[in-house]
């Protein structure tokens, strides 16, 4: 059900890749919400991926971006609200990607300039995504920025990697980021720390079947899905939320708060 929570903004989508990639749903909901929007993603993943079948169904133009090159963010920007006519309301950064993750590396033994890499693109991209909509006077006032992370942030999770560190990251920027935007543009910036899902990306993160079956039993809601973080993030960037800003917001069925479930007592008990 819409409730044209979003009549009239204009939004850009960060990585959006296949249909079970979080900015994917997210870019269906603002859709149907009625919202306007610009796909983007990293060259590599233009090619790999199947974004054109998502620009048909929102009727959004595909602008490739490189998030470390701040030439491509320029000229994303620049491309955006010409085709917009004007300035962007919100963004979602669902950018993310580890090679010691995909190349097996442990943790205690990480290639550091891989390392590097990995936070360049999970992290140091929101801000430099920021830094160019600050620089083109690119948000309108109020807008709202959304960026995509994981409790590993705040937790050890075996095999989660540098992601985590990552993750941290990123969350930081936001907050230091959202200080200034606000006092500046009252621009609201905030994480959504999702449960695990089924993505392609989340997917490739050795133990992950077995993780998600733990955090259903551990959430007294149970895991949210792709849909139900699409419209939670919807709502962060609609005008119900507009003085929502700098923080991690926990959108796991109630994992990031519980202690032990009965259900996960019951079968250590097995």
């Amino acid at each position: 059900m819409a409730y044209n929570l979003l009549k009239g903004k204009k939004g850009i989508i960060f990585g959006a890749l296949d249909d079970k990639s979080l900015a994917w749903r997210t870019a269906i909901r603002c859709h149907e919400e009625g919202a306007q929007l610009v796909l983007s993603n990293a060259p590599v993943a233009l090619r790999m991926g199947e974004i054109n079948k998502l620009a048909e169904a929102t009727n959004a133009p595909v602008i490739g971006a490189d998030v470390t090159n701040m030439d491509d963010l320029k000229k994303l920007f620049e491309e955006s609200m010409k085709h917009f006519g004007g300035g962007i309301d919100f963004i979602l950064h669902s950018v993310g990607m580890s090679l010691n993750m995909r190349k097996g590396k442990h943790y205690t033994e990480l290639y550091y300039t891989w390392s590097q890499k990995t936070l360049d693109i999970s992290a140091m991209s929101l801000h430099r995504v920021l830094r160019t909509a600050w620089d083109l006077d690119a948000l309108n006032e109020g807008a709202s920025v959304v960026a995509l992370t994981y409790i590993a942030a705040q937790r050890a999770f075996p095999n989660y990697n540098e992601m985590a560190d990552a993750k941290a990251m990123l969350e930081s920027i936001t907050r230091s980021f959202g200080y200034y935007y606000g006092m500046k543009k009252k621009v609201r910036i905030n994480t959504v720390s999702q449960s695990p899902t089924r993505t392609t990306a989340g997917s490739g993160v050795k133990g992950f079947d077995g993780f998600i079956t733990y955090a259903e039993k551990m959430s007294p809601l149970g895991n949210a899905t792709a849909d139900e973080c699409a419209g939670y993030c919807t709502t962060l960037f609609s005008d119900l939320t507009k003085m929502v800003t700098m923080q991690n917001l926990f959108h796991d069925g109630g994992f990031s708060f519980t202690g032990v479930s009965d259900g996960v007592i019951e079968q250590m008990e097995k």
